[in-house]
């Protein structure tokens, strides 16, 4: 393509100056509506001298879009962090661009800032209209970074390739309009509970605010060390959504007249069948969000959720 030579010139540059603040953009898909703000940060990073790298597949949707005052190259995914010494991963979209930019962070320790271009946003949680005054935070160091814990997925036969791991949750589905499902729950090697339902839903606290939420779940804090159990339509009415330890290891038989159901973490999602073995306990590693001063986790619960606001008039 036409602007592959401007990326190894651009890749050059950056060796010859390391001292630089140094961030990835990440992407999902590009929108029409969305390129004022996208625009607005790529100025932003430009002023303030950051090194930029966009995530290649992104990179493709932008180019000839949008005006590069400045030079960038190209981030290929998990392993560039080996390569490159990052400061901190930009995520421009909606929390479900946040969760796939976790699977191409993983382990690298780098924090994540999210800039929502989308709608709810608890883990995109930085407005765009304060793009530029968010970068001018990070440069000045006004924010604080916190670690959120997630989920690990065992599996026999083995699921999710190189990412079974979740931040939001993992859950165990009944698929399309086949009939309700049978999720026998050990907690610890102890028996749980049997779950006839459409489904269960196992969140970390991050997570008490997406699916589990919708389903009647209880909001947690983060940090708060819990895993959360929430019901998807269950048939046992006396079934109520329970928080267990994070340091539980829970295990799953499935039973059910399909064939198959659906195992997902966060947005992906694979098949299964009565024969897997499955059990989830904490994530051996953390991913960290960047809180930018005079912003909190109870901000944007009062904000998403209007709280303290009357809406009867």
């Amino acid at each position: 393509m036409q602007h592959d030579s401007r990326r190894l010139k651009h890749r050059t540059v950056y060796y010859q100056d390391s001292l630089r603040m140094q961030v990835v953009v990440f992407g999902k898909q590009y929108k029409e509506k969305d390129l004022p703000y996208i625009q607005a940060l790529f100025d932003a990073l430009h002023q303030g001298g950051i090194t930029t790298y966009i995530y290649a597949p992104y990179l493709e949707s932008l180019i000839g879009k949008v005006n590069f005052k400045g030079p960038y190259a190209p981030f290929d995914g998990y392993r560039d962090f080996l390569v490159h010494r990052i400061d901190f991963v930009v995520v421009l979209g909606g929390d479900g661009t946040m969760l796939q930019a976790v699977t191409v962070v993983r382990d690298a320790g780098v924090p994540m800032l999210g800039i929502n271009l989308g709608r709810l946003g608890f883990l995109a949680s930085t407005e765009k209209h304060f793009i530029e005054l968010s970068i001018r935070k990070l440069l000045d160091g006004h924010y604080t970074v916190n670690e959120r814990t997630m989920l690990y997925l065992e599996s026999a036969p083995a699921l999710f390739g190189e990412i079974p791991f979740a931040l939001n949750d993992c859950t165990l589905l009944k698929r399309d309009t086949s009939s309700m499902i049978t999720i026998h729950t050990f907690l610890n090697g102890d028996y749980l509970n049997s779950y006839w339902a459409d489904g269960i839903i196992i969140s970390t606290p991050t997570g008490s605010t997406a699916y589990s939420l919708s389903c009647g779940g209880p909001i947690v804090l983060p940090n708060s060390g819990n895993f959360v159990i929430t019901p998807v339509a269950p048939h046992n009415l006396n079934l109520r959504p329970i928080v267990l330890s994070d340091k539980s290891i829970l295990s799953f038989e499935i039973e059910g007249r399909a064939e198959n159901f659906i195992c997902t973490l966060d947005s992906r999602f694979e098949l299964i069948t009565a024969a897997h073995q499955l059990a989830v306990r904490r994530n051996d590693f953390c991913i960290k969000l960047v809180q930018l001063q005079d912003e909190s986790f109870l901000q944007t619960l009062r904000e998403k959720l209007t709280w303290g606001t009357d809406l009867r008039n």
